[in-house]
């Protein structure tokens, strides 16, 4: 029987006596993970945290940290997650507008004080370390947890999830335990995970990429977590080789830095038996180069939003390369996907339109944006993606843009993820990302900012233009390229295209 909590989906994996987290030199399996969130829970109850409760969490990807967060779960409190590089203007937002109540966190990193920011905010704070130890340090109160754990339901809150805020200011996303659960166990279903797979926890926790794809994927499958702290190519490489990891993903940003450390072919990668790239489509050349350096592992796309609470469309496994770099995949489990026009009508299969996904993976609106939460999440359980895509008869997704993204070069609609593929398909072409800046003449044109490949001279924007040229239609060639050593990441490495335009503005 399938687990309808998270707290209920961790008991269920307590007696399976084998390794939940590898961290660093120790191990922590199920039972003690199991264990540890108890005695957070019962630590929580102590100081008058209750269901409904919002708590911020702010710190790297570690044991204590996942315990925080199933601790919380387990007693119905909201886990608000944080991003360890966020400030003042994003911790203020973020905390504030969720209401938290407390926030576990790092004390301090190099550039930021956060405990005297709490202070100032006004906001009680445990630190992880001796706040932490604290916490957990004694036995909880039997009576009290069991009662609290009845009282948590499926559709209750488990975490508000700010958007990562590519296209604008965030907006916390509200998943239940049903909705990452349903994720959660499509994703391990369509993969055939088990017991055996051991994921590479680098992707934030703040991000569904870690806490559902990863963490929670493997939880419900009953495999393991190799946890980094925080994403470094060479890292991730010694994590695979050292922890036999089995399924990788990652974004395609993080792809391209392990592809290119010098020392890729020292590292024993044989134990991958799958990769997956999420955040943006497969690029082409991208694609060609993970499955040279995998070998013997398929390259698959994972498709998902914070709204979507986790993956909700993948390839499907029997899916060729081809198909691979060229779609998102299709939806999974018993979800459901439909393409449709500005006035909201389904569009038949081969036509562009906005992307909408309905099915229990769906979140449960933005928290207190009661307005912005009409707009995006319509009557009937429709979620509105923002993607703009064309479904093929078979049901293959086909990513054009991003609703928002697409720009108006002389009365032609232009969505910068094609140039970009093509683009990245240049040989000395490492990454691109296009945006729509005004022209007096054309309304709007393509400026596309280019960051070279490491082993070669830059290429010319002559180059690039008669690159283009040969390979797209008049209109969508860019008038602008700008070369540049890097592009702005979210903290999960997606490009920034909202920070982009600022940059330049």
């Amino acid at each position: 029987m399938r687990a309808e909590t998270v707290g209920v989906a961790l008991e269920h994996a307590a007696g399976r006596g084998k390794a939940f987290l590898y961290d660093g030199e120790g191990t922590v399996t199920y039972a003690e993970f199991d264990e540890l969130t108890d005695r957070v829970a019962g630590g929580l109850l102590a100081r008058g945290i209750t269901r409904g409760d919002r708590i911020g969490l702010l710190g790297l990807n570690t044991p204590q940290w996942l315990a925080a967060f199933f601790g919380a779960a387990r007693i119905g409190a909201v886990a608000v997650p944080l991003n360890v590089r966020y400030r003042e203007r994003e911790l203020s937002h973020m905390l504030g507008q969720s209401g938290a109540r407390m926030v576990i966190s790092l004390g301090a990193v190099p550039d930021f004080d956060f405990a005297a920011f709490y202070e100032s905010f006004g906001i009680p704070a445990v630190p992880f370390g001796a706040g932490f130890d604290e916490l957990t340090a004694d036995l909880p109160d039997a009576v009290a947890l069991a009662a609290a754990r009845g009282a948590v339901s499926s559709s209750d809150p488990l975490m508000i999830l700010y958007t990562s805020g590519t296209t604008g200011r965030p907006k916390g996303a509200v998943i239940t335990h049903g909705s990452i659960l349903a994720s959660a166990y499509a994703q391990a279903d369509h993969f055939a995970m088990s017991e055996g797979d051991v994921q590479l926890g680098h992707l934030p926790l703040n991000h569904v990429g870690g806490i559902t794809c990863t963490v929670m994927a493997s939880l419900v499958s009953g495999g393991s977590v190799a946890l980094l702290p925080a994403f470094s190519p060479e890292a991730a490489l010694r994590a695979i080789e050292r922890h036999r990891v089995t399924y990788l993903g990652a974004v395609p940003t993080m792809y391209v830095l392990m592809l290119g450390r010098p020392d890729l072919a020292d590292h024993d990668v044989s134990s991958v038996r799958l990769c997956i790239a999420g955040g943006s489509n497969v690029e082409p050349a991208l694609a060609d180069a993970v499955r040279r350096a995998f070998p013997g592992a398929p390259l698959y796309g994972l498709y998902g939003l914070s709204e979507s609470s986790g993956a909700c469309v993948l390839s499907p496994v029997d899916d060729d390369p081809e198909t691979v770099s060229r779609t998102l995949g299709a939806i999974i489990g018993d979800f459901e996907a439909r393409v449709v026009d500005q006035e909201g009508d389904a569009l038949p299969s081969g036509e562009g339109g906005e992307l909408q996904i309905r099915g229990a993976c769906v979140t449960a609106g933005y928290w207190d944006m009661p307005d912005e939460t009409a707009e995006v999440f319509l009557p009937g359980g429709w979620l509105a993606t923002g993607d703009m895509v064309a479904m093929e008869p078979d049901g293959h997704l086909v990513l054009r843009g991003r609703k928002k993204e697409m720009y108006i070069q002389g009365g032609f609609n232009v969505y910068p993820v094609e140039i970009e593929n093509v683009l990245t398909a240049h040989p000395k072409v490492a990454m691109a990302a296009g945006i729509g800046v005004p022209d007096r003449v054309l309304g709007e044109v393509g400026r596309f900012y280019i960051v070279p490949r490491q082993d070669t001279e830059p290429p010319t924007p002559e180059e690039l233009t008669a690159y283009c040229r040969d390979r797209l239609a008049d209109y969508k060639v860019p008038r602008e390229f700008v070369i540049t050593p890097d592009v702005p990441l979210t903290p999960v490495g997606k490009i920034h295209k909202a920070l982009l335009k600022e940059r330049d503005s």
